[in-house]
Parts: C-alpha cells; sequence; structure tokens
C-alpha cells in the first residue's frame, strides 16, 4: 500500500473513524503532494553546510543542545536556535515532524518499534530537540506566516510544506520578507513524509450513481492541465506530471530542489504512533503560563446568553484540563486591584486547588488591566527554568484603574532581539463589545507578543478550551477546523485545490462545468485534503 494511502487510514484508525474511503490503489487518488521538509534561512543552513553537506536531524539535535547557539557556527548576531514545529494533536506537519525526529533517533527509515521508542537514547534525543522549540502552534502556515515576516530574531527554522517555502518568495504575501534572507528547504537526510492531498468519494449508502459519476467527472477535471498548473504556480507537486512537468517556481531559485526528498520514512501503525505521541508528550518542552482574568463588575454582564464571567471561567477550567501534570500554572484575578490567586507551580501540584479557586472567583469592581498584566509579565520573565513562557489575558472593558497606559505596556513588551522568538508570549482575549480594543491590539501587536491577536466578543470559553499547549492559545482561540477524511497537509487557502476547489479560480471566474460537477459531487461527499 501506498505510504500516503497508509497515512490516511492510520490517522483514521488513531481517530476511531469510520473509514468511509476504500483501500483500493484508485480511491484515493493523490491531485497534488509537498514533502514535508525543515525551513531555514539561507545564511544559517550554509552555515551548517548547506547545500554541499545533506543536513537533518542530527543537525537540528546538536544546534539544539550547543549553548552557544548559532555563534558556535559563526554568527552570533542570530543568538540561540529557535525551532519550530507544530503540536500533533493538532497538525499533520506536527505529526510527521515528531515522527521523523523518532525515526531518525533510532536510525531507521521503517519498522519503528515499541523498543525504539522507550530506549532511554532516544527519549533524550527528542528532549534535546524539543528544548529548541519556542513553542507548538496550531496551523503550519501560522509557523510560516510568523517566521517569513519576522525574520532570523524570531524562528531559525520550522518544520512546514515544501510549497510554503515556495510561497515565501512572494514578496506580495509576504512583504516583509524582503528585509530578511530568503528560505531554503532543508529535506532531512534520514528521511521524510510526503504531504499528501487526494480526492475520494466516500463509499456510502448516500452516494448515489449519479453523484458518484459526477464526483469523478470533478475529480478529472482537477487532475486536467490547467488545473495541475495552477497547482504549481503554488508550489505544489501535481499529481500527473505528464500534462503538468514539475517545473518553476519549484526550483532553486524559490529554495526547493525538485529532485528531493531521497527517502521517505513509513507510517508507523495506529497503536506506535499513540506511543509516539505519548512519548512526545513527556518529552516536549513543559509551559508555564499565568493566566490573568479581569473580575471587575462589567463581566456579569450577558454574552452570547451566558454571563462573561462564567463563560471565562468555564474556557479556564477546560484549558487547564488539557495541560500535562509537569505544565506550570498559575491564575490572577485583577478589578479595584490585582489578587494572585495561584501562584505559577507545576499543575500536577494544584489541579484540584486550580479549579476549585477559579470557581471561587465573583465579578464586581473597577478595572486595573494594563498594571497587573505588566507586573505578570515582569513575574514571570524573572522567573527560572527553561520552559515557554506566556501571559493569557481576559478582560471585557476599559482600563479605569492603572498607573500605565496601553502604549507604556506595549513599550514594556517591546523586545527585538537575537532571541526576540524565546521572549515571554502575551495573548489578549476581549470579551463583548464595550473591551479597550484598541489597547488590546496594541499589546497583541508588541513585538515581544509576536503578533498575538485580540480576540473579540465572538470568542467563547469553549474556543479557550480549545488549545493543546498554553504557548498555542492563539491557535486555541480560533474555531476549530474540521479535519479532513482523508489526507494529509492542510494547505493555506487559496491552494486547496479539492477541499475548496474554487481556491484554484480568480474570483468569478470558476467555470461552469466545474461549478455543476462540484454541485453534485458535494451532495455526495467529495472531500479532499
Amino acid at each position: 500500500m501506498d505510504g500516503r494511502r497508509g497515512a490516511s487510514l492510520q490517522q483514521r484508525a488513531l481517530c476511531g473513524v469510520k473509514d468511509f474511503v476504500g483501500s483500493g490503489a484508485s480511491d484515493a487518488l493523490s491531485l497534488v503532494t509537498s514533502p514535508v521538509v525543515i525551513a531555514m534561512w539561507q545564511p544559517l543552513a550554509q552555515a551548517l553546510g548547506w547545500p554541499k553537506k545533506a543536513l537533518g536531524w542530527s543537525d537540528i539535535a546538536a544546534l539544539a543542545s550547543n549553548p552557544q547557539g548559532w555563534a558556535a557556527y559563526g554568527h552570533p548576531e542570530y543568538g540561540a536556535f529557535k525551532f519550530g514545529h507544530t503540536h500533533p494533536d493538532t497538525s499533520n506537519s506536527g505529526l510527521d515532524s515528531v515522527l521523523a525526529e523518532y525515526y531518525a533517533a533510532a536510525g531507521k527509515t521503517r519498522d519503528l518499534t515499541t523498543d525504539d521508542i522507550s530506549n532511554s537514547k532516544t527519549r533524550a534525543y527528542l528532549a534535546g530537540i524539543e528544548s529548541s522549540v519556542i513553542h507548538y502552534g496550531e496551523s503550519t502556515g501560522f509557523f510560516a506566516t510568523e517566521m517569513f515576516n519576522r525574520g532570523p530574531s524570531f524562528l531559525s527554522a520550522a518544520v512546514m510544506y515544501e510549497s510554503l517555502v515556495v510561497q515565501s518568495y512572494d514578496t506580495a504575501q509576504y512583504p516583509k520578507a524582503k528585509s530578511f534572507p530568503p528560505v531554503v528547504a532543508i529535506y532531512p537526510k534520514e528521511g521524510t513524509f510526503l504531504s499528501d492531498h487526494p480526492y475520494t468519494i466516500p463509499q456510502a449508502p448516500w452516494v448515489s450513481t449519479a453523484k458518484r459519476t459526477s464526483a469523478e467527472l470533478f475529480n478529472d477535471y482537477l487532475l486536467a492541465q490547467p488545473q495541475q498548473a495552477k497547482a504549481l504556480r503554488y508550489g505544489f507537486r501535481p499529481a500527473v506530471t505528464k500534462v503538468a512537468p514539475l517545473s518553476a517556481p519549484v526550483d532553486a531559485a524559490h529554495g526547493v530542489d525538485p529532485a528531493q526528498p531521497s527517502s521517505l520514512l513509513q507510517i508507523p501503525g495506529a497503536q506506535l504512533i499513540r506511543q509516539i505521541k505519548s512519548s512526545w508528550d513527556e518529552q516536549r518542552r513543559k509551559v508555564s503560563v499565568m493566566l490573568v482574568l479581569d473580575e471587575s463588575g462589567s463581566m456579569n454582564d450577558s454574552l452570547n446568553g451566558k454571563r462573561k464571567i462564567d463563560a471565562a471561567k468555564e474556557g479556564l477550567k477546560s484549558f487547564v484540563s488539557l495541560l500535562g501534570d509537569a505544565d506550570q500554572v498559575g491564575l490572577t484575578v485583577f478589578s479595584d486591584s490585582a489578587q494572585v490567586l495561584a501562584p505559577i507551580a507545576p499543575l500536577g501540584d494544584q489541579r484540584a486547588q486550580l479549579n476549585h479557586a477559579i470557581d471561587g472567583i465573583r465579578a464586581g469592581g473597577s478595572t486595573r488591566l494594563y498594571d497587573t498584566v505588566a507586573e505578570q509579565v515582569d513575574a514571570l520573565k524573572s522567573a527560572s527554568g527553561s520552559s515557554i513562557k506566556a501571559v493569557v489575558v481576559l478582560t471585557d472593558g476599559l482600563d479605569n484603574g492603572s498607573h500605565r497606559s496601553s502604549a507604556d505596556l506595549a513599550n514594556q513588551l517591546n523586545d527585538n532581539g537575537a532571541d526576540a522568538g524565546n521572549a515571554l508570549k502575551v495573548f489578549t482575549i476581549a470579551y463583548g463589545s464595550d473591551a479597550d480594543k484598541t489597547g488590546l491590539q496594541r499589546i497583541a501587536q508588541a513585538p515581544l507578543t509576536h503578533g498575538r491577536r485580540c480576540y473579540g466578543a465572538r470568542t467563547t470559553g469553549a474556543e479557550l478550551s480549545a488549545s493543546r499547549d498554553a504557548a498555542a492559545v492563539r491557535a486555541g482561540l480560533a474555531r476549530a477546523r474540521p479535519q479532513g477524511l482523508a489526507g494529509r497537509g492542510s494547505p493555506q487557502r487559496p491552494q486547496r485545490p479539492c477541499r475548496d476547489a474554487r481556491g484554484l479560480f480568480p474570483r468569478g471566474r470558476w467555470p461552469g462545468a466545474c461549478r455543476r460537477a462540484a454541485t453534485a459531487a458535494g451532495g455526495a461527499g467529495a472531500i479532499g485534503a
């Protein structure tokens, strides 16, 4: 069975999803692919020996464990090595990254075993690499945007799809990229995976003969030359190279190598993936997060049918439930003054007490917002330890009790040094239309916060609980996207050739034949990755 097809089946088995996709060779035909690569700034890759030397996870491990960082390779101006990959629970590239790390540690490309995963050397190898991760995001596209717009001080390298490296050369999409060196793709010498984007017609009772015929017509349309060529322009590798030969922009001029990857890794079985994810959770870089909640009187007001204070408390408890015992969490509330209800400490030692403290919060008083945030940022910055540090702020009102202004706080958060990517993260969440969104946006856009957006009135407690990592709160606050039933990888709009076929065409120019076929196929549930 094709490794990419196997990945799809294993992922569904892992999630306990009923399989509506057949196991035949023609049941999930690929539309486009994109190798999973390590994107790195060209001068940094050259310092490691690229392109003459094949690079991989062993080089990442050596960088991560070197206390001198880039100074050991002649580039002290780039500070420490700052690495990024998405969370394996929420992103395919994150899972691919973790699986590849385990393979590299074991020195294998297939037949990974439980003994390989539990081996002490393997665990140490993983812990070394993960120690350099600045945080675990939900979206591969998020890492690309942050890296290409913020430069080497934010991220030295990140795991993403080859197509995103190609797109990094598009200065219209990433205008700030002109200020930084070009990005190149590292195809790990130990092996990697292909992100596949297949098209399938579910084997289900609701798929009539007419719908199947329409869906097959639509599949043929997507595999035709104009659509395959359009996908290539976005940096994807066409599935049908005889109608759209692999060419620019998948070339050296855009930081990639069409002859790579030279080695592909085998997808482990579902049970082994569970063991890998469990082991990774023990080795990953831990988080230290201070939750800062507005308990002023206005939090008693209703939002979306629920008191804002109740929604916030519900979200905090759900969020806390997703963190591990070794992660560190604290809780501060503020109105007329600030009170630390729970100092930052390992969650396993205080989970019950923290939930009890959240239950006991009552709203009343004014809003001492900026002073409280400033105090908690300073306290957390001065705390010892190598964990990812974050402050999460939930508020609904205008500050009317601080000495500082939002501009004062934003200046305090300004950190543009060589290691800005390792700086403490601040996430601001606005509840309701009366919140000071201008002030919160100013804080969220401060360099130290790495562009964490100010979330508005539609944010609910349930959305806060979606996060799998305290330093990825930004991703968790966004509404969760349903995972595709088949395939691996989730390129950003407009590059979804199957999930959103309209993305292949200019607005208003979607061909009639394609539109009619898609309408019928949509009823059949024709899907892609």
